[in-house]
């Protein structure tokens, strides 16, 4: 079954076509890896899957659903959560407190003002950390964390509104090799435990095909490849953009 449908979206800057014409679908619990050269048109082409930017043109289905003009938080709310490549947490809450935040944007208006906040979703918060490994460090403030540990805590926030799909930018940037590993078995277990689709980016090759069932090549805005991973192996063109022959230039 078809989960994610995206139909010929683009984005320009200026006279720069960061993403031109890119369609491609997910099936429901599938993993799939989005890889390219720097400025290939990846966090672009994310950033309009989130709702971070308006493509200029195309379609974005989640489910059947025409989500294509939401913004990030109506697709939070849809069913889409994302992690960044910088963590995006509030340093001076709890770790816990993190978690309550984005638990109470997905429940909206199940939050009662005159409760008191710090209560509010506690026993499900616990439960998100739970699953990421981060309970002891639940009263901890977000601030204080190991990068690894910080890492673990946005997925946890990306989890929050049980999300069909995962959006996960470069997860393991800035991460010693041993952390890229734990993270990626940590998350590839999650969605398939779960059923979840997860879209990620990834520089790191082992990471791409340790983890995904299929793999999207991006160059200049424009999607080159779709297939297996060894499919990519051995695709004269994908070898020729990571050899470096093949032109890198024009996307974000």
């Amino acid at each position: 079954m078809t989960l994610l449908e995206v139909s010929s979206i683009s984005r320009s800057f200026g006279g720069i076509r960061a993403v031109d014409e890119v369609s491609f679908a997910l099936a429901g619990g599938e993993r799939v890896a989005m890889i390219g050269p720097n400025g290939a048109g990846k966090s672009t082409c994310f950033n309009l899957l989130n709702g971070q930017l308006r493509p200029d043109a195309g379609r974005v289905l989640l489910a059947g659903r025409d989500v294509t003009l939401m913004g990030p938080a109506q697709k939070f709310r849809a069913g889409i959560g994302r992690t960044f490549q910088i963590t995006a947490t509030f340093a001076s809450m709890t770790v816990a407190e993190n978690v309550q935040m984005a638990l109470l944007s997905h429940h909206g208006g199940l939050w009662n003002p005159w409760r008191r906040a710090h209560r509010a979703l506690r026993d499900e918060a616990i439960g998100l950390l739970e699953q990421v490994g981060l309970v002891p460090q639940a009263a901890r403030a977000a601030g204080v964390l190991a990068y690894g540990d910080l890492k673990r805590l946005e997925l946890a926030i990306a989890l929050a509104n049980r999300p069909r799909l995962l959006l996960m930018d470069e997860p393991t940037a800035g991460m010693a090799p041993a952390e890229r590993a734990a993270l990626m078995n940590l998350a590839s277990r999650i969605v398939s435990e779960s059923g979840i689709s997860m879209l990620f980016t990834e520089h790191d090759m082992d990471v791409v095909f340790g983890h995904a069932d299929r793999v999207l090549v991006l160059n200049r805005g424009r999607l080159i490849f779709q297939g297996s991973g060894e499919a990519a192996r051995a695709d004269s063109r994908v070898r020729a953009v990571y050899l470096g022959t093949g032109t890198t230039s024009g996307g974000h």
